[in-house]
């Protein structure tokens, strides 16, 4: 695991499995528009969190890309599951506003329950195509510059899939001053 702090911020990196972060206040969903089951990130939080998942979903749908809603975490060790709607690489445009959208959303619900921690897939980055190093560059800038507006959050965990995706995630956070 990685850690690097900035200004009252610590970022954190580790690989894993992203329903298994018991002592993060929130998990985020890699969600489709539908906030419905599906593959990836999304499959895997409501594999474990449905059928009541869905049932808490099912008002907020559909979302855009960029827009983040929050709701239970039935069956997952967490308080919460911000869901978040990324890009579709090279279709929803500009991918890159929407994909810091995105991170800005889900901290701005994080932040209205006062959760401390939260817990971030490498979002867009699968099935919709986004290119990890791009993403990761978006996501940690999108973090370090709304740092100044938190309230409540001191830490955010990067759970990536992977010895891939976390070397990538690594050496692009160790290059951030």
């Amino acid at each position: 695991m990685m850690n690097k702090s900035f200004n009252n911020l610590t970022i954190q990196l580790k690989k894993g499995d992203i329903t298994s972060q018991p002592d993060t206040d929130a998990i985020v969903n890699a969600a489709n528009a539908e906030l419905k089951t599906g593959g990836g990130v999304a499959g895997a939080i409501h594999r474990a969190g449905d059928p009541e998942l869905e049932r808490q979903t099912r008002p907020f749908a559909p979302i855009s890309p960029g827009e983040a809603v929050i709701t239970g975490a039935p069956n997952l060790p967490n308080k919460h599951v911000i869901h978040c709607l990324g890009p579709v690489y090279g279709k929803d445009e500009p991918s890159e506003q929407l994909l810091a959208d995105c991170y800005r959303n889900a901290l701005k619900r994080a932040e209205e329950k006062n959760l401390k921690s939260v817990a971030f897939p490498a979002i867009s980055t699968g099935a919709f195509g986004y290119p990890m190093e791009e993403a990761a560059r978006v996501a940690f800038q999108t973090l370090i510059d709304e740092a100044e507006n938190f309230n409540s959050i001191e830490w955010v965990r990067f759970v990536l899939w992977g010895d891939d995706a976390y070397k990538i995630h690594e050496e692009v956070l160790s290059s951030i001053e």
